[in-house]
């Protein structure tokens, strides 16, 4: 049996005692460890590294996916590839616990293996896999690739994480107090707590539910038929589930059944908690929906010289190191891409994964006026783009493409692959502006623009997500006039990309040039402004205060 009395290397901080299981479909905790897509990754990763900090009673559930989300690289003529290889990872423990699931009326064998704290400064976090030898290979592929693109898949990841990772507590004999679901994939765990309570109040004293999305490819929904085949609701029959949760129209949606099964629920900004209220407000039986608004781990992200710079406000030695920052960025660009930027010109960064509502090509969607600011002499620009799409998303693919094949004979633009936690962390050190166009109400938190403030490069960015808590036009960061809501989408568009144009071409460039010293107060407003509301400690400190210690309603 395993030893829980190893799992910890620090004793619990008396406040934050409760028991606790953060179940998340991916974790970005450090660039060896390739289990995560984007935005939901990096934020589960924040947070498992503050509970560490904190030394709060938190374990991680995850997967433990063989090929990882997938390995971005070029094909022959520089457009993307989508890689999967096989991964293997020393520094994980194997737990020697083996036990099984059931999966589409069949039986699966789930393994555990163990991240230790020690390793990457994190709460323990245990990563399942069902690619071992007990089990037949149809089986062992549903640990294989993070979010499948086939449905029968996907529901099979869902029920290895809810109830395999459920199933785990029970055979550590963990007295795990909250169950905390980190986005709805592990929705079946509710299913596993009501065979295991019988009582649906019982259920949701236990349970807490973060949604992060408006989109609807991020509100999962199934047939109940489909599920019920596929042994998502446990013992409980098709019709136990139609009381239970009332379905709409046959289709079980996983956030609002999510939102019937918990005892409270937390939207990720003060905006996004707003739609999501409205999204879900209507519907009868659901819990309180409060908001938490996302943060990352500062000992992670910042950089040391940065911070002593401007906390001993040290102006020199802070450009000095911005500088040099910048120039290691540019390193990497060359080696890519092979194009030198140059350390003294403005260097603006969109870099997040690839999906429509983000708007990745914005910025050329009046190309000659795009042009006109690219090829100015007086005031140079460099621009970079990084993401990763979804890899069966066509036409975030084609955007990646669209955006190559417009900006490749320009020396001062380039794509570049490979946007994990380490790129991502080049990308803020030395860029100057993080750019930040997503359509408005679409972006729940959007974490990076925080990373990227930590580090001395202002947000331009849409007044969505995270950034209205945060930002002082012109005084630590710059926001993009957004267009009136009642215009179509592509007039919003349309308003929006030139409204973008003119702060690039009346305020932002001029001022980087001709105003050194405002540009660096403005720097430095962000830095300062940016913490510590928006270091993961307050977002695990309010998550015990706000979710784990609250009572049902």
């Amino acid at each position: 049996m395993f030893d829980l009395s190893t799992l910890f290397p620090y004793p619990f901080d008396k406040k934050y005692s409760k028991a606790v299981a953060y179940f998340s479909m991916e974790f970005a905790l450090d660039q060896p460890l390739k289990i995560y897509s984007g935005g939901l990754g990096f934020l589960a990763g924040s947070h498992m590294r503050s509970a560490y900090e904190l030394k709060q009673n938190v374990i991680g559930i995850g997967i433990l996916w063989k090929k990882g989300y997938y390995d971005q690289e070029r094909n022959q003529d520089q457009t993307l590839k989508v890689t999967f290889r096989d991964k293997d990872y020393s520094f994980l423990t194997d737990t020697g616990i083996v036990f099984p699931i059931t999966i589409h009326g069949a039986r699966v064998h789930v393994k555990a293996m163990l991240l230790r704290p020690e390793v990457f400064n994190t709460a323990p976090v245990f990563l399942l896999t069902t690619d071992i030898a007990e089990n037949d290979y149809l089986a062992q592929t549903i640990s294989h690739r993070l979010y499948d693109p086939n449905q029968t898949t996907r529901i099979a990841q869902s029920i290895l994480l809810g109830v395999g990772g459920a199933k785990l507590l029970d055979v550590l004999e963990r007295q795990t107090e909250i169950y905390h679901m980190n986005e709805g994939h592990a929705l079946p765990l509710c299913f596993y707590l009501m065979d295991k309570f019988n009582d649906l109040e019982k259920v949701k004293k236990r349970v807490v539910f973060t949604t992060h999305t408006p989109e609807k490819a991020g509100n999962e929904e199934h047939s109940v038929p489909l599920l019920n085949s596929m042994s998502f609701f446990g013992s409980l029959t098709a019709d136990q589930v139609n009381k239970l949760v009332a379905p709409e129209n046959g289709m079980l949606n996983y956030t609002l059944t999510a939102l019937r099964m918990a005892k409270k629920a937390n939207a990720v900004s003060r905006i996004h908690g707003d739609v999501s209220r409205k999204m879900w407000g209507g519907y009868k039986n659901i819990c309180e929906i409060t908001s938490i608004t996302n943060a990352q781990n500062k000992t992670y992200w910042q950089d040391p010289e940065l911070e002593k710079a401007l906390a001993g406000n040290d102006d020199n030695a802070l450009t000095a190191r911005k500088k040099k920052l910048k120039y290691k960025l540019l390193r990497v660009v060359a080696n890519q891409t092979g194009k030198l930027f140059h350390p003294n010109t403005l260097t603006l960064v969109w870099a997040r994964r690839f999906a429509a509502y983000k708007r990745a090509n914005l910025l050329l969607s009046d190309f000659d006026r795009f042009l006109k600011i690219a090829n100015n002499k007086k005031y140079p620009v460099q621009f970079i783009w990084a993401g990763k799409p979804y890899p069966e998303d066509y036409n975030a693919i084609n955007i990646f493409n669209e955006i190559y094949w417009k900006t490749k004979d320009l020396n001062n633009c380039t794509v570049l692959t490979g946007y994990e936690l380490w790129l991502s962390s080049h990308l803020k050190k030395g860029s100057d502006l993080w750019l930040n166009n997503p359509r408005m109400y679409h972006e729940a938190s959007g974490t990076s623009g925080m990373t990227a403030a930590m580090n001395g490069s202002i947000n331009l960015s849409i007044p969505d997500g995270w950034v209205p808590e945060f930002s002082k036009h012109g005084k630590n960061c710059f926001i993009i006039d957004k267009a009136d809501d009642a215009l179509t989408q592509e007039e919003r568009d349309r308003v929006e990309a030139s409204n973008l144009y003119d702060l690039l071409e009346n305020e932002i460039i001029p001022m980087y040039y001709d105003a050194p010293a405002k540009w660096l107060k403005v720097m430095k407003g962000g830095m300062k402004d940016v913490l510590p509301f928006f270091d993961s400690a307050r977002m695990a400190i309010e998550y015990y205060e706000q979710m784990y210690l609250a009572q049902a309603k």
